[in-house]
């Protein structure tokens, strides 16, 4: 165990720290930009005069003068839209004065609509008010004629 002539046996070499990782911002791949956002919503207490356009989901409680453009739509109870209305899905539980474009529709009870609907899929729940005309289309979205529908045409 102990003995005095023996020399102990040398450590092994120190390494030098690990460096810390850095990585260059130019070198770090680049993430694509998210295509879809969130809802945006207006608020009952909102009042706009002028074209909406969205690349997602609108929720309208307040009231619009002036066409509206949207992925997705809800027109809510205290909602109101004087104007043109186009989305892939347009939910109405308050009042549009206008043409609705969208390939799915659906009137809530206590929804007024007083305009032309142009839809893949039209769904009406009782007590909604709807006057206007109704028009199947494949491509509801695609523009279509200012002129109202003729009476009895489908």
């Amino acid at each position: 165990m102990f003995t005095k002539g023996k020399t102990p046996e040398p450590s092994p070499p120190l390494q030098p720290a690990p460096k810390p990782m850095t990585t260059d911002v130019a070198m770090a791949p680049k993430r694509a930009p998210v295509s879809r956002s969130g809802p945006s919503i207006i608020s009952a207490d909102v009042k706009i005069t002028g074209k909406i356009v969205s690349q997602g989901e609108l929720d309208i409680n307040g009231q619009i003068e002036g066409d509206v453009r949207a992925s997705a739509l809800t027109v809510g109870e205290t909602g109101a839209v004087k104007g043109e209305v186009v989305a892939e899905s347009v939910v109405v539980r308050g009042t549009v004065e206008g043409r609705i474009r969208a390939r799915k529709v659906q009137l809530c009870t206590g929804a007024k609509v007083r305009g032309d609907i142009f839809h893949a899929s039209l769904a009406i729940e009782p007590n909604a008010i709807f006057e206007g005309a109704v028009k199947h289309a494949q491509d509801p979205m695609a523009d279509q004629p200012a002129a109202p529908l003729p009476a009895g045409s489908f």
